[in-house]
């Protein structure tokens, strides 16, 4: 069988339709592939999103002319997507969308789902893509069928996984096979580095000055004076903004109070929401969204519901809700039927909507790499290869509280940075002590945070560009008198969002049914009893224990103001600060009832 890969010259370098840092990166990696030294089987490929990772995948196999290649994506989603981009049937596929290949023969493509795919499809196939899930365990099918030297190529996506077991594990399976990275970033969550040499990158700064990905800015909050509440103390105290800002270094119980106190997270809630509203009167475009990252579940129903109380279509997205449930969501989203979407980590690598604009930070992220993730959601252009277009423009919001201005500082570097950056790049030695990114347990509630914000004074908004040359923009405009030398960002005073008694009684109306189900999990979960299974379920009414426990909450809920079932909608501002107040001893009584009076 003739092997494309093998035959086939692709029409890459010189090419209009591939972009410059396909063109680059393709041809860095044909030059290592003929490279003397050939000891060295792994580098890495760090493109920014929206500058055609998955293209420089379908042709880094032609730079190798290689055999077979293995494709390997984190996630089922960016598994299809790659296996949509190696179909010839797909009149969108990258090498007839680009003009890479006139016609046909194609490599032949076969994608590893389930048990839908034999080996005799992968015998014959020139490239097989998968997700690393379909490749793991020591009985798994592929790894005893398949010998050592099947593979000459693997590509990874998103290859700062890779350093993890289950890919170090495949690695040894194929010992003979070259291995290229791709990746947006070079660091995991855990800060952990990219395996083999940064090979080629292209950096952000330069992505943006070609149109591949939206000129992005910092929105920092910055309040005058902030009072906040030691719990173990009692003791209520005052500080400054350096204040803040060294408890926000420092402290991780702070940073946490920052993003979940009602005081602060309103700020960043309100300056967001101005920000979308700037953002969609420049454009004159109501597509465009927000997207706000969130701790875990609880807070996420915290988060939705403060957008609510502000006339906001806000909605949430989490791995707890079962997949119809956030895939209607979705669809709401790319319908434009929502202001605002929440996740918990959900909307990751492979996402793609462009129309998110404005990123509401609400975590707290531990070091560089989730930062980027997360900013990345906002970062694909709405209008393709055109530098500086009035929707290509993303802003990130954030407290100086939350430590965030750190990551946007090293976010800034890593924007400007080139291979030699890469070269010297080493694990941030920095540590995240507390709950950061990554931390997802909705077992803690809310009520045991260590701290908590009680009011702000005069919270300025400080913008702060990602790249220099904005920076020296605003210098020369000073210096030719065109704006005046005292000119601040910093004398911008946040102005609220108004909101309605109605919009905030149906807003906590609403999130009332999320905080139930929350603390009933987190119950289940302490006790160490399974969600699905059905020894609370006395009554053989086929529920599970999930359903009884929250129904049982419901009960006392309803008993507290007097309501019968069906009657939520009725509940007035007064009963549902009743029920806020007596949440604990509500959820107290019914584990009794359920739980405690069934042993």
């Amino acid at each position: 069988m003739t092997n494309p890969f093998q035959t086939r010259l692709p029409a890459v370098l010189g090419n209009p339709l591939v972009r410059s840092p396909q063109q680059g990166a393709y041809e860095a990696l044909a030059l290592y592939a003929v490279a003397a030294d050939r000891t060295e089987r792994e580098v890495g490929i760090v493109l920014p999103v929206g500058c055609g990772k998955s293209g420089c995948i379908t042709v880094a196999p032609f730079a190798f002319g290689a055999k077979r290649v293995l494709v390997i994506a984190p996630s089922v989603p960016i598994a299809a997507q790659l296996a949509n981009d190696f179909d010839p049937a797909n009149p969108e596929m990258f090498y007839q969308k680009c003009r890479v290949l006139t016609g046909v023969p194609y490599p032949e493509p076969v994608e590893i789902r389930g048990t839908t795919t034999n080996r005799g499809d992968l015998d014959e196939a020139h490239v097989v893509i998968t997700n690393i899930h379909q490749l793991q365990g020591d009985s798994n099918r592929w790894l005893q069928e398949l010998p050592a030297d099947y593979f000459d190529l693997i590509l990874f996506d998103e290859g700062h996984h890779s350093v993890a077991d289950s890919f170090e594990t495949l690695k040894t399976h194929f010992p003979a096979a070259r291995i290229v990275n791709f990746s947006a970033t070079p660091l995991r969550a855990d800060g952990q580095l990219m395996a083999g040499r940064i090979l080629y990158s292209f950096p952000i700064a330069r992505a943006i000055t070609e149109g591949y990905v939206k000129r992005l800015k910092a929105v920092q909050l910055n309040p005058r004076t902030l009072r906040y509440v030691r719990r173990e103390s009692g003791q209520e105290i005052e500080v400054g903004l350096d204040e803040v800002r060294r408890l926000g270094e420092q402290e991780a119980d702070f940073r946490r109070s920052i993003v979940t106190s009602t005081e602060t997270l309103n700020t960043i809630v309100d300056a967001s929401i101005r920000e979308l509203q700037r953002l969609r009167t420049e454009t004159g475009d109501r597509r465009l969204k927000i997207i706000a990252s969130a701790l875990n579940f609880q807070h996420c129903g915290q988060i939705v519901e403060a957008y609510r109380a502000r006339n906001q279509r806000a909605d949430y997205v989490h791995s707890r809700e079962d997949g119809t449930a956030n895939q209607r969501v979705m669809q709401r989203l790319f319908d434009h039927e929502l202001d605002v979407i929440v996740q918990v980590r959900k909307l990751g690598e492979g996402f793609d909507h462009r129309y998110l604009s404005v990123a509401a930070v609400f975590s707290i992220f531990s070091n560089l790499s989730p930062f980027v993730q997360f900013v990345g959601r906002i970062m694909r252009v709405i209008e393709q290869n055109a530098p500086g277009h009035v929707l290509n423009q993303g802003v990130v919001v954030f407290h100086a509280g939350a430590n965030v201005a750190r990551q946007w500082s090293d976010f800034q570097q890593y924007s400007e940075a080139d291979q030699e950056y890469f070269d010297q790049l080493l694990p941030l030695e920095y540590v995240e002590t507390g709950l950061g990114e990554g931390f997802d347990s909705d077992a803690v509630p809310r009520d045991t945070d260590k701290m908590e914000v009680r009011a702000q004074s005069d919270v300025h908004v400080e913008e702060i560009p990602l790249m220099q040359d904005e920076v020296a923009a605003i210098r020369l405009l000073k210096d030719r008198g065109i704006i005046p030398g005292d000119f601040d960002p910093n004398s911008q005073l946040l102005q609220p969002v108004p909101t309605t008694k109605a919009r905030e009684r149906q807003a906590m109306r609403g999130n009332l049914d999320m905080q139930i189900r929350t603390v009933a999990a987190r119950i289940l979960n302490e006790r160490e009893i399974n969600p699905a299974g059905h020894e609370l379920d006395r009554q053989r009414l086929g529920r599970d224990n999930l359903i009884v426990l929250k129904t049982a909450i419901d009960r006392q809920v309803n008993r507290l103001v007097g309501r019968g079932s069906g009657e939520r909608s009725e509940f007035t501002r007064a009963e549902l600060d009743k029920i806020d107040e007596q949440f604990a001893v509500l959820v107290q009584v019914a584990t009794g009832e359920v739980i405690d009076g069934a042993r």
